[in-house]
């Protein structure tokens, strides 16, 4: 368990100014926190989180599937255009995010601050697997424009069923005769604990000096006429009150972001509204079933299901031990967090904001219809989808677990009146001194790049000064390396390498 400090043992008013404060103790918060320590050692850091420690909700390893999203699999990262083309530049960015994600989790083990690569990233090999006629034929479309691309180099593809056999045994056990069938492979994808790097980066942070406060929630944030913002919190055990003074906040709270945003009154945030979607899992630690998966594989989301509804079996391995899952399957709550408050859908809505969303659930009822259906479907039912996978799966191998809570944002569109987006943003006040992130997935695997962006526009005055240091951190730092395969090739090698992953 991350070394805190518990809010009971911290005073109630702080009465020094933090040069950084960090609200939320997940995978966000430890990045930029771990970066900031890195580039600018003197700067006082404070982070707050309302739980017992830090990781306990979106980037607990149970609480998300620890893919390292690199676009290997996923095929909602690069979907058929009208006109039937593919466009890779989506998938090849996320690669590219994820690849600077590496490359800064190689420099802090080289440099001790993280500990043994296997506690948090072990190799997984990363696949798509399809059955159908058409479905075929996309991924062959797609392997053969990505074979092409320098970081996807070494993706296989085969409609070969003694092939595929080999690389994920479970998927073709009694498998139906003459289904046209597919899978793309990708030996160098991982598997990520996020909730023990979230840890090791927080403990990191606390020797280097930042103070890490648990049981801590933060309440109201006012912008103040010095420039600073006044951040009032009260303990969570005692309800002690009490308020901090900072220069720069990040609100990285998962859900909650939306609502101390929207607290802090920066005009930045109107018109955004979150949609909260919870999942669980199938998961199974059956020594004879985890032997026979050394995988992530992926398939299509079926019609009218959201992207983050793809369905996937998965190896994970969290403290050492292996285990597998399959999902998600999609649950509703009006909670933004697993520990939130059955009052947050409503307690958001305000009058900017009211019109998009209202928007959004008008476009769309699909999603509706999903989740309706998701919510009906009993523990037997789940197993039977697993059996698309796995022909073979028996309803007593595999207990439910629940997963985190997704909060989707909502904003406004100039031409749509307003949409549902998947993924992450960024909303940063005007003169820079407050910013939080939205959404989810493939947030945890971006983290570095996502944060790299906030640097850019929270401190551009420092920037000059910090960009010999982040180029040691990060490599591949103001460059691209997809268009330059010796420099993609010796990048992929050498993270591998640094992260003891083997393909």
């Amino acid at each position: 368990m991350t070394e805190t400090t518990d809010a009971s043992t911290v005073p109630s008013t702080d009465a020094d100014v933090a040069d950084v404060l960090l609200i939320g103790g997940g995978i966000m918060s430890a990045t930029l926190g771990a970066l900031i320590s890195q580039l600018q050692p003197d700067w006082k850091i404070v982070v707050y989180e309302r739980l017992s420690d830090v990781a306990l909700e979106s980037s607990n390893a149970w609480n998300n599937a620890g893919t390292g999203h690199a676009a290997l699999c996923e095929l909602n990262y690069m979907p058929e255009g009208p006109d039937g083309r593919l466009d890779p530049s989506k998938a090849i960015a996320i690669n590219e995010q994820f690849q600077q994600s590496r490359q800064f989790w190689s420099s802090l083990v080289d440099r001790g601050v993280l500990d043994a690569p296997s506690t948090f990233i072990n190799t997984a090999p990363h696949m798509t697997f399809v059955r159908g006629e058409k479905d075929v034929a996309f991924l062959k479309k797609r392997y053969e424009v990505l074979k092409e691309q320098p970081l996807f180099a070494g993706m296989e593809y085969s409609e070969d069923s003694r092939v595929i056999n080999k690389w994920a045994p479970l998927l073709m056990q009694r498998r139906r005769k003459g289904e046209p069938f597919a899978a793309t492979r990708v030996p160098a994808g991982t598997d990520v604990d996020f909730g023990a790097l979230t840890r090791q980066l927080f403990d990191a942070l606390r020797e280097r000096g930042a103070q890490v406060v648990t049981n801590r929630e933060v309440r109201d944030l006012k912008r103040q006429k010095d420039g600073t913002w006044l951040v009032k919190w009260r303990n969570t055990i005692g309800l002690t009150p009490g308020q901090i003074r900072a220069r720069f906040v990040f609100v990285g709270a998962g859900g909650w972001s939306l609502k101390l945003l929207q607290r802090s009154g920066i005009p930045e945030i109107r018109g955004y509204g979150v949609f909260p979607i919870g999942g669980q899992f199938l998961k199974t630690t059956n020594p004879a079933l985890v032997a026979q998966h050394k995988a992530k594989v992926y398939s299509q989301a079926s019609v009218g299901a959201p992207p983050m509804s793809v369905p996937h079996l998965d190896t994970r391995v969290v403290d050492g031990e292996a285990s597998l899952l399959f999902g998600p399957f999609a649950t509703f709550s009006p909670k933004f967090l697993k520990n939130g408050s059955m009052l947050d859908i409503v307690s958001q809505v305000r009058p900017s904001n009211i019109g998009p969303m209202l928007k959004v659930a008008w476009d769309n009822p699909s999603l509706i219809k999903y989740l309706v259906g998701e919510l009906l479907k009993t523990h037997a039912k789940k197993v039977a989808s697993l059996r698309t996978f796995m022909p073979t799966a028996k309803d007593e191998d595999w207990e439910l677990i629940q997963a985190g809570q997704r909060a989707q944002v909502m904003k406004k569109d100039p031409e749509k009146g307003g949409i549902l987006q998947f993924g992450t943003e960024v909303v940063t006040g005007a003169d820079g001194t407050i910013a939080g992130l939205l959404g989810a997935s493939p947030g945890a695997s971006t983290a570095v790049s996502i944060m790299l962006g906030l640097l850019k526009s929270s401190f551009p005055e420092h920037l000059g000064e910090w960009e010999p240091r982040l180029r040691e951190l990060i490599p591949s730092y103001g460059s691209t390396l997809n268009v330059d395969p010796e420099a993609a090739s010796e990048s992929l090698t050498e993270t591998a390498e640094a992260l003891a992953l083997t393909a």
